[in-house]
């Protein structure tokens, strides 16, 4: 199992990054490795609160994959959550939270993950923070391209 938590402060408003974020459906246009992403089945159980599944396909050199998850968006405390509903991994959950401070915005992200497959467990393992750095610089740099470089 792979687990990890990053904590960020960006230059740039919470409700912003949030928005980001929380447009799952974009994904597919700036993380290299996500090949296809279809949401469906979206609901809106209460005032802010978004439900729905996504169907993600992820490709990298020789390997791919597909999982479907059920994300939730949360309006009131400026979250999103993503739950495995089936796949190659035993386990996948996801959380970011969005809180403004001086400065701009810290963003946490935390993340536990557990394939099925021992071998792309190790794999994961071995690179788990070459891969969470390089995912946040994705998003970092998704939100300079939308929202300017701030200093």
């Amino acid at each position: 199992m792979a687990q990890f938590h990053l904590e960020r402060v960006l230059p740039y408003a919470a409700s912003d990054l949030w928005d980001m974020v929380s447009d799952v459906t974009k994904y597919p246009d700036f993380i290299p490795w996500i090949t296809a992403l279809r949401a469906y089945n979206a609901t809106t159980p209460s005032e802010g609160v978004h439900v729905f599944d996504a169907d993600v396909s992820v490709g990298y050199k020789m390997l791919s994959e597909r999982f479907s998850t059920r994300v939730t968006r949360r309006a009131d405390d400026l979250s999103l959550h993503m739950g495995l509903l089936r796949g190659p991994l035993r386990k996948l959950n996801g959380h970011w939270h969005f809180t403004e401070v001086a400065g701009g915005t810290r963003v946490d992200f935390d993340m536990d993950m557990d394939f099925r497959n021992p071998i792309l467990n190790a794999m994961l393992k071995a690179n788990l923070n070459i891969a969470v750095n390089r995912l946040m610089s994705v998003f970092e740099a998704r939100a300079k391209q939308l929202y300017g470089h701030k200093a």
